[in-house]
């Protein structure tokens, strides 16, 4: 962009072809002719712009507004970034940023909420997968840049912003309040959810990614003496990340085999990544659960595993980012991400617009307890003067089953809680109890 700051009318046109005659030479190395009538309307309009507008328009930010069009108009994940944008997008890969935790998109020219991300301001305040953004404070977004409506979003910390949303199944816009803040984003968490059962959870695919899952992994197996039985790797509102964070999670579980293939226009777009060993879970089940805010890397990790027959998929069908956004540094510290590939799953499936199907489809839905079920009936046990088992080892386990049923009670239940964990944990034990069982 430094070419441009001395742009005048007479020399935009010949200042503004030379990238594209350079890439058409060393990328393509096609003959195509330049389109002079397009580019001489192109310059028309730019000098009536320039002498008639309403108000003087720096010739600068007109040209970076045509670049903006120009990758706009391509698809919602092409763009242009400036010097701010480009560093937001680089603090975002590290993990650290500020503004309020949202991957957002566009979609029929409003602002549409991809996921929130775990244990940010966004989240806590109720913003949910699927929202289409209408308004911020009293901004209308319709028709607005996306990256505008992001600088909006991004703010002081300690500083609110009002975002107006429509949701699915409400009949009126919601407004919801949210608080700014720093953001810093813990991709992996992990738990024990029963013994032998992990529950690892990525929020997003960044630089460490891969290695922070290893290092769960092998916190969970200490916690096992005799290793895990089974794992949960959530994936619910991942909105994706940078491709070779996927690709090393992928690994952690496969031996050998294709994990993702690229297909793009130009030979650097052409990728395969293929595994290596080992399985850090030496084949022990693993269940992958996902949902429509799961997009782009997390539908790599999902696809690879369920083709290789690694993984139960379960939930809702993912997003359908499937293509490949390569960031090109400029000059004057600006960059554009270019959409120049499609991933492909080792069968050969296209994830675009497509999206992953799960093996099992489970929907987020909510599951109340109900006053006097089956946990009130009585048992033999609750009968008095019932007859002992006679044996102490089950003396003292059915003391400690007491304990633990008084502790629970004050408890939700996962059921409550979280419906599809609840599920695909009973699903994981199934599992598990069938391989112990076949050897």
């Amino acid at each position: 962009m430094s070419l441009l700051k001395n742009f005048t009318t007479t020399l935009s046109l010949s200042l503004l072809l030379t990238p594209i005659a350079i890439a058409n030479t060393e990328q393509d190395n096609e003959a195509d002719t330049l389109p002079l009538d397009e580019l001489r309307i192109f310059s028309e309009v730019f000098a009536k712009v320039k002498n008639d507008y309403v108000e003087s328009i720096d010739d600068r930010e007109l040209i970076e507004n045509a670049i903006r069009g120009m990758l706009e108009g391509l698809d919602p994940h092409s763009a242009y970034l400036d010097k701010e944008h480009y560093e937001d997008l680089q603090e975002g890969t590290s993990g650290e940023f500020g503004g309020l935790g949202i991957e957002v998109g566009m979609e029929d020219g409003f602002v549409k909420v991809i996921s929130p991300i775990d244990d940010t301001p966004a989240q806590r305040a109720g913003i949910k997968a699927g929202d289409l953004i209408i308004k911020l404070d009293e901004k209308s977004v319709k028709g607005m840049a996306l990256n505008d409506a992001v600088k909006l979003m991004r703010g002081k910390p300690g500083s609110d912003i009002i975002i107006t949303v429509v949701r699915e199944g409400e009949d009126k816009p919601k407004e919801i309040t949210i608080t700014r803040d720093v953001i810093t984003v813990k991709s992996v968490r992990s738990k024990m959810l029963e013994p032998g059962f992990g529950y690892i959870r990525i929020s997003n695919f960044q630089t460490h990614t891969a290695e922070d899952m290893r290092k769960s992994l092998e916190k969970l197996k200490k916690e096992n003496d005799s290793g895990l039985s089974g794992l949960i790797l959530d994936l619910r509102n991942n909105p994706g990340g940078i491709l070779n964070a996927a690709v090393g999670v992928s690994d952690l579980f496969l031996d050998n085999g294709l994990i993702v293939y690229t297909e793009g226009r130009i030979k650097d777009s052409k990728l395969t990544f293929t595994a290596k060993p080992t399985d850090m879970l030496k084949d022990a089940p693993i269940i992958v659960l996902v949902n429509g805010g799961s997009a782009s890397a997390s539908e790599i990790v999902a696809g690879a595993l369920q083709d290789h027959d690694r993984a139960i998929i379960m939930g809702e069908r993912t997003f359908g980012k499937g293509s490949v956004q390569t960031i090109l540094p400029m000059n004057d510290e600006a960059a554009l991400k270019l959409t120049t590939a499609r991933y492909f799953t080792p069968s050969g499936r296209s994830i675009q617009a497509s999206g992953i199907e799960p093996d099992i489809i489970i929907e987020n839905i909510r599951v109340d307890r109900t006053e006097g079920h089956s946990s009130a009936q009585i048992k033999e046990s609750d009968l008095t003067g019932h007859l002992d088992n006679g044996s102490k080892e089950s003396e003292e386990k059915g003391e400690k089953n007491k304990t633990k049923k008084k502790e629970k009670n004050n408890e939700p239940s996962l059921a409550e809680t979280d419906y599809q964990l609840y599920e695909a944990l009973n699903v994981l034990k199934g599992l598990a109890i069938h391989l112990k069982k076949t050897g």
